[in-house]
């Protein structure tokens, strides 16, 4: 979602909207941290190969995508409506 969208929503879709990318961020983290795990295991048990690089690769796409919550913590900030 681009930045002008943000700034069409009301103050209450916005907060709602901030909820959903909590929850949404918390499983990008656990998803994260299991293909971290999964290059770990990798790497002990064959070395660096193509099944170590490929979770890597996702890594990398999940935080990549992360610029529309920092969008939206702009947006928000813009309106002072900072509740937590």
């Amino acid at each position: 979602m681009k930045e002008n969208e943000f700034s069409k929503l009301s103050d209450q879709e916005l907060l709602a909207k901030k909820k959903q990318l909590k929850s949404s961020n918390i499983i990008n983290a656990v998803i994260i941290g299991v293909l971290i795990g999964i290059v770990i295991y990798s790497f002990i048990k064959n070395g660096f190969g193509f099944v170590t690089f490929l979770p890597l690769l996702f890594v990398y796409f999940i935080v990549k995508n992360q610029n529309e919550s920092k969008e939206l913590e702009k947006e928000i900030k813009s309106r002072n409506l900072n509740q937590e």
